[in-house]
């Protein structure tokens, strides 16, 4: 999944749509509810860390796969949204079957 630039940008997407989500349902109600704040640091600096690497990874999948600029901007639009990163991942996946089932000949 790592060897193709696709492959780095589904596994760091669906990372950071974790952390995300960790850190929204989970972290900020132990911090606010709970008296927990020391989660929230934790989960939030993982989360920085790989919304930072999400760009680099984003533009060169971009590059890669000749991605028009309004796709790269969804992509990103993804990250910003709860869940967003999963959904990506699954059009990702639809996609990629749908071009190996169109190479592969029909028995």
């Amino acid at each position: 999944m790592l060897k193709t630039p696709l492959g780095r940008f589904r596994a760091v997407a669906l990372l950071e749509g974790l952390s995300f989500v960790l850190l929204l349902f989970i972290a900020m109600p132990l911090k606010y509810w709970a008296g927990m704040p020391l989660m929230v640091r934790w989960v939030g600096m993982a989360h920085g860390v790989l919304f930072v690497m999400y760009l680099p990874v984003l533009l060169e999948v971009a590059i890669d796969r000749r991605w028009s600029f309004l796709r790269a901007v969804a992509a990103f639009g993804a990250s910003l949204v709860p869940f967003g990163t999963f959904v990506l991942d699954a059009k990702l996946r639809q996609e990629e079957q749908a071009a190996q089932a169109a190479v592969q000949p029909s028995p």
